[in-house]
């Protein structure tokens, strides 16, 4: 009996630890949403106004020509959720290629990607999409339009193309919303459907949300002297989240892209063919790109 009743109280014992451990998640969660978000860095992130535009004469094919190559690719979207407690404010921050080729004499843009991460303004809380959830994003492919203003300045601009990402089927309609829709895949082969994004919260509570994307992205490029490109993304992306491993995360948001174009940089620097590989991307990447940016930071420079 003695015996028994020493065992309750262990037992009691471990319950009231798990409760006051689970209490102070919450509460830390709580406060994180709380907290006075960190502000965005100054606009635009990166400033292109030292870059020397290219000035070319009024032949596109010979800009068409000079265009096709191997780039490396870097873009940032800057996001604010307004559905948290205090406006959840997100860069997502891409890496990959970009290869510019002539088909049938049209100017094609296919984009890779290798490697993307995301920076929260609430310091507790960090997300993580694994290498793999990003390289299972199809390559996407269109055509190139060019012109030329007035002082002879080359602009690029790229249409959306919407590309589904965990989720098979018709990217020109809406994205499912439907957890059990047999259309699902796991691109990331995880054993989850759709595409596995890792959470932690306060180092105490860890899990992951399973999402798929519509991704819908349009690029503004001006080309510049030093072959380069620069300009800014407009993102129309859809993304549904359609489990999580806890019950906390999975919570729908409301991502609205941040309206100035200063905040959603893109730039593309021609590279060697042979360089095809994240590892091979990252150990060139400080050499070619400028500093990711920080929240509650003043903004980096770029020196292109």
């Amino acid at each position: 009996m003695k015996e028994q009743y020493l065992f309750a109280i262990q037992r009691n014992d471990r319950q009231r630890t798990i409760l006051c451990l689970m209490f102070l998640s919450f509460l830390l969660i709580f406060s994180s949403c709380s907290q006075e978000p960190l502000a965005w860095p100054g606009s635009p992130l990166y400033d292109f106004s030292a870059s020397e535009p290219l000035l070319a004469e009024n032949n596109m094919e010979v800009v068409k020509q000079n265009l096709v190559g191997h780039y490396a690719h870097y873009d940032i979207v800057s996001y604010e959720d307004t559905t948290t407690k205090t406006p959840m404010r997100t860069f997502i921050i891409s890496y990959g290629f970009t290869d510019f080729y002539l088909e049938n004499g049209k100017l094609m843009q296919k984009d890779s990607f290798v490697r993307a991460s995301q920076k929260i303004n609430q310091a507790i809380v960090n997300s993580k999409f694994s290498d793999a959830s990003v390289q299972a994003i199809k390559p996407r492919i269109q055509e190139v339009n060019l012109r030329l203003t007035g002082d002879g300045t080359v602009l690029l601009y790229r249409e959306p193309t919407p590309t589904l990402l965990g989720i098979v089927g018709d990217p020109l309609l809406p994205l499912s919303t439907d957890p059990n829709d047999p259309n699902l895949i796991d691109p990331d082969k995880d054993g989850h459907p759709g595409v596995t994004v890792e959470i932690s919260i306060a180092g105490l509570i860890k899990g992951e949300i399973y999402i798929t994307r519509r991704e819908i992205y349009e690029n503004y490029l001006t080309l510049n002297l030093d072959g380069s490109l620069t300009g800014y993304v407009i993102d129309n992306s859809e993304q549904f989240i359609i489990d999580a491993s806890l019950k906390i995360l999975k919570q729908e948001s409301n991502n609205i892209q941040h309206p100035d174009p200063g905040m959603n940089p893109i730039i593309l620097v021609p590279v060697d063919p042979s360089i095809d590989t994240v590892e091979e991307l990252m150990e060139i990447r400080n050499d070619i790109f400028p500093p990711e940016p920080e929240f509650g930071s003043q903004k980096p420079e770029v020196d292109r």
